[in-house]
């Protein structure tokens, strides 16, 4: 979980050296400054969830938000990619790619993290639930008068 949110921080310094609001003059849309913004703000959420998630690992919509933020995060990056190649810095833009395929070994490990914890919560709901078909079939074959001797009274 920590290399995520590695992968995550090194994505800051680069973004900050993109400047969509010089591209204007060179033709570009004025989409990409919306697009970076959301971009920069996107990579601040993936870092503060994965940080959490290292926190907590057990937690499977931290793990499912962290993956979605990341998958979110590499989709804007790549359009970003385009960007910084045609408008400012090709050797910025490979940057940027090499940044983004640094990042895709941690996110692999990640998908399958979250695909075990899945299936250990599964396992788990199974268990719990097999235990209390078995505590309602015990309770049922008891006598009636039996049945709510230890009860609490009602109030």
């Amino acid at each position: 979980m920590e290399a995520l949110a590695e992968s995550a921080k090194r994505f800051r310094p680069i973004l900050e050296e993109v400047k969509p609001e010089d591209w204007a003059a060179k033709g570009a849309p004025a989409g990409y400054q919306r697009q970076w913004k959301s971009v920069v703000d996107e990579t601040g959420f993936l870092m503060r969830s994965a940080e959490e998630l290292a926190k907590e690992p057990e937690r499977l919509t931290l793990a499912l938000e962290t993956l979605f933020r990341m998958q979110a995060v590499d989709a804007m990056l790549a359009s970003m990619d385009e960007g910084v190649r045609k408008y400012q810095n090709p050797a910025l833009a490979d940057l940027l790619r090499s940044t983004m395929s640094e990042a895709a070994g941690p996110v692999e490990k990640l998908r399958q993290y979250i695909v075990s914890l899945a299936a250990a919560k599964e396992a788990e709901l199974k268990v719990m639930d097999q235990e209390a078909q078995r505590c309602r079939a015990e309770l049922s074959r008891r006598p009636e008068n039996e049945r709510w001797k230890n009860a609490p009274e009602p109030k």
